[in-house]
């Protein structure tokens, strides 16, 4: 089995990580305590990046990063890569969001993950890109997921992403969709 560095202390986000992941023979770690890398991108791939090579610096193995976010049509693509620092708490980055859209027609929104995979050395084995579309409607429904999955709509589902089984979600995911280009590199 392969055992893979995953740049995260989310251990939430690692079990997604690990179910999408399924039978594919690869171990997902976590990185050293000491892992707390400057997320000072300008773009979720230079924010991936940062990530996957600071794992990778201390733990001296193959890692995998992912940063992800929601960017919304009407608000020129933000939150975007501030998606997780758009305010103190999940609930006010969601009321902040909604007071945000407040008269807007267009709800249109996706979410976005990059993943990198790099190499002991930090060089770029590959990155990839997933998203999934839908719309932020005006109230929550669901009690699944992360911060902004109860206001999400995904295309072609009458349905939030916070209304989703976990095993739903991550196979229609932007994660999941980043991560399955990712484990194809890797057979």
């Amino acid at each position: 089995m392969k055992q893979i560095v995953f740049a995260t202390g989310n251990l939430h986000k690692l079990q997604e990580i690990k179910d999408i992941a399924g039978n594919s023979n690869i171990e997902f770690i976590l990185p050293p305590d000491n892992f707390n890398p400057i997320e000072n991108g300008a773009t979720f791939e230079e924010n991936s990046l940062i990530k996957a090579r600071e794992a990778a610096r201390l733990s001296g193995k193959i890692s995998l990063a992912d940063d992800s976010g929601l960017c919304v049509q009407a608000l020129n693509g933000q939150p975007g890569i501030n998606s997780a620092r758009y305010d103190t708490t999940p609930q006010k980055r969601i009321e902040k969001l909604l007071n945000a859209l407040k008269g807007q027609q267009n709800r249109n929104a996706e979410f976005v993950c990059v993943m990198t995979l790099v190499n002991p050395q930090g060089q770029i084995l590959i990155q990839a890109k997933g998203k999934v579309s839908g719309k932020i409607i005006e109230t929550q429904k669901g009690t699944n997921g992360f911060v902004y999955d109860p206001i999400f709509e995904v295309d072609g589902y009458n349905m939030t992403m916070a209304q989703m089984s976990e095993c739903e979600k991550n196979k229609i995911s932007h994660r999941a969709n980043a991560l399955k280009e990712i484990l194809e590199y890797l057979k």
